[in-house]
């Protein structure tokens, strides 16, 4: 691996930690809805193998989306960021 793409994988680690920081506020868990005739929107979290319910209704369902939306971003970009900097350690350990 050459000095370019080494420093092309270190741009990509840094513009990876600054959209780390403009995610906003995160949460594991997901949106369903729940009802035989008329569905309600709540936030379910499986957490100590408990599945835990809130109720969102119409104006907090939108707000979670985005949160639960936020977290999967989040660990996308912390996937990405392990392959490169496990690139960039085993590159370190040769050198």
């Amino acid at each position: 691996m050459n000095k370019r793409e080494i420093a092309k994988m270190k741009r990509r680690v840094k513009v990876l930690q600054k959209q780390m920081g403009e995610i906003g506020p995160v949460m594991r868990g997901s949106v369903v809805f729940i009802g035989s005739k008329k569905k309600y929107s709540h936030f379910s979290l499986n957490k100590d193998k408990k599945t835990r319910l809130i109720y969102l209704g119409k104006k907090r369902e939108a707000q979670a989306k985005e949160y639960s939306e936020n977290y999967k971003r989040l660990l996308d970009i912390i996937e990405e960021m392990t392959i490169l900097n496990m690139t960039l350690l085993k590159i370190n350990a040769s050198l």
